[in-house]
């Protein structure tokens, strides 16, 4: 291109090679549109119907659905035809004639497929061959009502059947392009066995052996023939079969077991071997061959042992079958860098993405992975055996839980008084002492996979078995309950060093590397593959955290049975609450977390409970009771002073505060001491407040709870002049706070001036409310304003409020009595209506309201 042009001849020039790269990328594309209708055009089909007058042809089916419809139907009606024929027209016919028509269908039907195959009419001779078949059923049922009538219907059936197979297998064989033959010689070929043996008189367990012999031939026919249609109905009819073999086995398991033992063992064989010619099913397969067989050897144990150990028998052979997956030896090498344990699944996933550098050597992430080493059981295989194993095992834990359930739940269900040294008779005792070593047995099998999983799941069965014991074993009330405190100590210390459960464990996953989709790449129009990156994976819960928790889930569930059984005992009571005392702060010391903060809780309340279990002994008082109870609060403030400001520090400061609401309500019994432990309790936020950190909500703690105690003392001592009380403390609190103001501009009017004037303005106003005179209300309206005034001019917001309220419900005290005779006096009608008004105007002025309450808000904000 001549780039020496001017501009506008440049564009012209430009503008005309466009034009002419967009004719030919338009012809370009009619010519491609051209092409796909050359290669993909639909075969030429037969005359559709003819078309409407507009010319367009109008199709409802395709001619094929048309064809197989006709078909269907005239081989349905001429079946039908023959069967009446058969059925009602056959007595008025000599056996001569009747031997004729039957000779001359039947070879014709049968020999007709043979020419319309010729012919390549396949879906008509399809449909004759069908009618054929009918026939010859027709044919043998003929013959036995002419010829056998005096034979046995069943024993006749098998033999008519067994020779309908073979006949159909070979005339299906002789003409390989019929579909229908040959699974139809399936179908019948389920028959003459069992019918066989039910004509023979034979009983429920010769009727299931003879359905697996054909489930046999069932299984050779789906492995070894190659039609579809024919594998198809023998996995169907094996399917049936062998389900039923499998259920009278496992029947005669239970009320015969040598006999239903041999049945279902060579169900289990045969459906094994299914499994191992056919990976795909061989999970499945396998499974159900591991059940079966469970079944069938727990039920010879079942027989031979005694009642008690017969579900740990089924458990034994689960842990047989279970323990199979591990018979296929390693699948890495030993310098894979795989952990032991890891199965294919992970050695895959941590060569995903890797290249090749030999043969059969990958490497990925720094590892070399060896081919799978070959196993005397497949992968297929041992994994459906592993898990029926695991099921039944599964199975017979849950039948050995209700033990565990009784020794956690037991104690809750208190049926004695207290500290009566009598104990509720326990249930279960019945229960088979073997599930005790069925738990055992699981938890041994847990522990022995190396899967976080499966020690949690042993941990807990552990743990269950410990609280199993008791009833399983109606151990005395002494040492189920140190067992219940050991099982405790056992599972809060695993829960604080869980490293020991750990061992065994495979390492954390190595980074996948993959190779990124290729980007553009300086200097080369076709891009470079991008740098392999490494994709580390996320791991979702940590082994550490998960058996942790699940150790201190089962601590905290039997601390608190142990607590319900030891309070049968005065001494057990207190010797358990001193262990779990130490057990919980060992944990909020050394734990990890979240622990921490629920064991330093824990550990408040155990000791809230030996507080309260001292108080009973000793004989006290409610209101004694409610002092006792302040010792929590105090030594847990006392705690959170002496430790840093943490998660704990506050947990244990809000539990020992909640204690010290519950040592208020128990001494509401007793006025005077209430005054008593609200001026304790605001002793000991008046010292939490001496902390930075604690000082603003300590402050307002300590003052509301020392003006509560004033009042309470007042109204117990029926004092009606409260100001001769409280003005003695109103005083000197203002002048302090006023030395703070001066010594600190920027300190709140709350903290300087609140509790001072509080202290004597809401007694004052209490009283005030109850005094039938006008002088107390008047001097109380009159400071009141005094104080609303002083907090306008210095804008000290605490004034202002409290003045302001005081002065408000003062006020609203002193016109109450008019405002009630008005209302009286006033017609019914008059107040709804002023009502209305009253919304109709401050809905015409809602906004210029908001706007002065927002100003209002914004100018309190502003002030200290």
């Amino acid at each position: 291109m001549d780039t020496s042009l001017p501009p506008a001849d440049e564009l012209v020039l430009v503008d005309r090679e466009l034009a002419q790269l967009e004719a030919r990328r338009t012809q370009l594309l009619a010519r491609r549109a051209w092409l796909i209708r050359a290669l993909y055009s639909p075969v030429p089909a037969a005359p559709v119907a003819a078309p409407w007058p507009g010319g367009r042809a109008v199709a409802d089916s395709t001619p094929r659905s048309a064809q197989n419809v006709l078909l269907t139907l005239g081989g349905t009606l001429l079946t039908i035809a023959a069967v009446a024929f058969t059925l009602v027209s056959w007595g008025s016919m000599g056996i001569g004639g009747r031997a004729a028509v039957l000779l001359v269908v039947t070879s014709a039907a049968l020999a007709a497929p043979v020419a319309l195959l010729r012919k390549g009419l396949v879906s008509t001779a399809e449909s004759v061959a069908a009618l054929g078949l009918v026939l010859m059923v027709l044919d043998a049922y003929a013959l036995h009502r002419v010829a056998l009538a005096e034979t046995d219907g069943l024993g006749y059936t098998a033999v008519a059947s067994a020779v309908l197979a073979g006949a159909w297998t070979a005339y299906g064989s002789a003409l390989p392009r019929l579909r229908i033959p040959l699974p139809v010689a399936v179908v019948a070929a389920q028959l003459p066995l069992p019918l066989g043996v039910l004509a023979a008189g034979g009983g429920p367990t010769a009727f299931a052996w003879a359905a697996l012999v054909t489930v046999a031939a069932d299984v050779a026919v789906a492995l070894w023939t190659r039609p579809t249609a024919v594998r198809i109905t023998a996995v169907a009819g094996a399917t049936a079969l062998g389900g039923w073999s499998l259920l009278t086995g496992a029947w005669l398991s239970l009320s015969a077991p040598w006999s239903g033992a041999p049945l279902i063992l060579a169900s289990a064989a045969l459906t094994l071997y299914v499994a191992w010619r056919r990976p795909p099913l061989a999970a499945a397969a396998s499974a159900l061959a591991g059940l079966s067989a469970v079944a069938a050897l727990g039920g010879l144990l079942r027989a031979a042992l005694p009642a008690d150990w017969t579900v740990p028998g089924y458990v034994l052979c689960g842990l047989a079958l279970a323990s199979l997956w591990r018979a296929g030896g390693p699948l890495l090498g030993a310098d894979s860098g795989t952990a032991p344990g890891a199965d294919a699944g992970t050695a895959d996933a941590a060569t995903t993405g890797a290249g090749t550098t030999g043969a059969g050597t990958t490497t990925g992430a720094g590892a070399t992975v060896r081919p799978a080493t070959p196993a005397w059981l497949p992968p297929g295989v041992r994994l459906g055996l592993a898990g029926a194993g695991a099921g039944v095992m599964a199975l017979g834990a849950l039948w050995a839980l209700p033990p565990a359930a009784v020794g956690l739940l037991g104690p809750l269900a208190r049926t004695t008084e207290v500290w009566s040294g009598e104990h509720a008779e326990r249930a279960l005792t019945s229960y088979p002492a073997t599930a005790g070593l069925v738990l055992l047995v699981a938890a041994a099998a847990l522990a022995a996979v190396p899967r976080l999983w499966a020690r949690c799941g042993a941990l807990a069965v552990v743990w269950a078995l410990l609280t199993a014991l008791p009833v399983a074993l109606d151990l005395p009330y002494a040492a189920t309950l140190v067992l219940q405190l050991l099982t405790t100590a056992a599972t809060l210390w695993i829960a604080v060093r869980p490293g020991p459960l750990l061992r065994g464990l495979r390492r954390a996953e190595a980074p996948v590397t993959t190779a990124l989709p290729p980007v553009p790449g300086p200097g080369t129009p076709w891009g470079t593959w991008a740098p392999l990156r490494p994709q580390a994976r996320v791991t979702v819960l940590e082994p550490r955290t998960a058996l942790g928790w699940c150790a201190y889930a089962g601590g905290l569930a039997s601390a608190v049975s142990t607590v319900a059984s030891a309070l049968d005992v005065r001494g057990a009571t207190f010797v358990s609450l001193g262990v779990l005392l130490g057990l919980f702060a060992g944990v909020a010391v050394l734990g990890e977390g979240a622990r921490r903060v629920v064991s330093a809780c824990v550990a408040v309340l155990t000791a809230t409970g030996l507080v309260l279990a001292v108080a009973a002994t000793a004989g006290f008082e409610d209101h004694w009771t409610a002092l006792a109870l302040l010792l929590v609060p105090a030594a847990t403030a006392a705690l959170a002073a002496r430790t840093r400001t943490g998660p704990v520090t506050l947990a244990v400061e809000i539990t020992g505060a909640s204690v010290g609401l519950l040592a208020l309500g128990v001494a509401t019994s007793r006025p005077a001491f209430l005054a008593l432990a609200l001026a304790a309790g605001g002793v000991i936020a008046a010292a939490t407040a001496v902390r930075p950190e604690r000082r603003r909500f300590g402050s307002w703690t300590a003052a509301a709870l020392f003006l509560l105690a004033t009042w309470v003392r007042l109204a117990v001592s029926d004092v009606t002049t409260p100001e001769a009380y409280t003005l003695p403390v109103t005083v000197p609190a203002l002048v302090v706070g006023f030395l703070r103001r001066r010594r600190d501009p920027e300190a709140s009017s709350w903290t300087a001036y609140g509790p001072g004037l509080a202290a004597t303005l809401l007694p004052s106003l209490v009283a005030a409310w109850v005094d039938p005179d006008w002088m107390r209300p008047l001097l109380l309206g009159v400071a009141a304003l005094v104080v609303t005034l002083l907090g306008a001019r210095f804008r000290l917001q605490a004034l202002l409020v409290l003045g302001g309220g005081v002065l408000a419900l003062d006020g609203l005290h002193e016109l109450a009595p008019y405002v009630v005779q008005a209302v009286g006096a006033l017609p019914r009608w008059l107040p709804p209506a002023l009502a209305g008004l009253l919304l109709l105007a401050v809905g015409a002025t809602y906004e210029q309201r908001l706007r002065d309450a927002r100003r209002l808000r914004e100018r309190l904000a502003r002030m200290r």
